[in-house]
């Protein structure tokens, strides 16, 4: 039997192998369209378009600037490339990911490695930073959850966890094409802002497979 496909055609014209993604089939036109496709809460949300995970991406790296104003622009680079493994596999719901447990996660991580190499990002970050991210990425989801997925306050606080370092923040669905948009211009903002030392992107070498020498 023939072994089963493993890579997925990009746009772009590159082709990501999933079981062994390299950061020279990376491009960042890609991740943004694919984020600003892919539905947050699995699209039980408020309004008539979609809750977009590039949404979400952008939501979660403006919060890193307001709960740390000095973190250095590679951690806000991270942050909002946090969710970035979710233009190839979608955004799975949590209850998801706990079923299909560890095999998830380390594909998952596999793809986060190799799309931080590609845009000069350590591939794993120090647990110091995780965390910050993490703490962003769960006020964003607190607030989408009352503001846009129908979660009361008490049930989002029991669920997320309620921040308490802000108060409120604006949740509006944005069309495809304007967070797709918004999200490139962000990470072209913070790429070019990244210290020489610290900004060491992997080359693209046209379309196709690529390979690290």
């Amino acid at each position: 039997m023939a072994a089963m496909r493993a890579w997925q055609r990009m746009l772009s014209g590159r082709r990501l192998d999933l079981i062994d993604p390299s950061p020279l089939d990376i491009e960042i036109a890609d991740i943004a369209l694919g984020l600003s496709r892919v539905a947050r809460w699995n699209g039980q949300t408020a309004g008539s378009a979609a809750f977009s995970v590039a949404q979400h991406c952008l939501l979660v790296e403006d919060l890193i600037g307001r709960l740390s104003p000095r973190a250095p622009v590679a951690w806000r680079l991270a942050a909002l490339l946090h969710d970035a493994p979710e233009y190839v596999i979608g955004d799975l719901i949590s209850p998801f990911k706990a079923a299909v447990g560890l095999d998830y996660k380390e594909f998952e991580a596999r793809l986060t490695r190799a799309i931080h190499m590609r845009f000069g990002l350590p591939p794993a970050l120090p647990a110091s930073v995780r965390d910050l991210v993490k703490r962003a990425d769960r006020a964003a989801t607190y607030f989408e959850a009352v503001r846009i997925a129908g979660f009361g306050g008490a049930e989002a606080a029991r669920i997320f966890g309620r921040p308490r370092w802000i108060k409120a923040v604006a949740v509006r669905p944005w069309p495809p094409d304007e967070a797709r948009d918004r999200f490139l211009a962000r990470f072209r903002v913070l790429s070019a802002a990244l210290p020489a030392r610290e900004a060491q992107p992997i080359e693209s070498r046209g379309p196709g497979r690529g390979r690290l020498f």
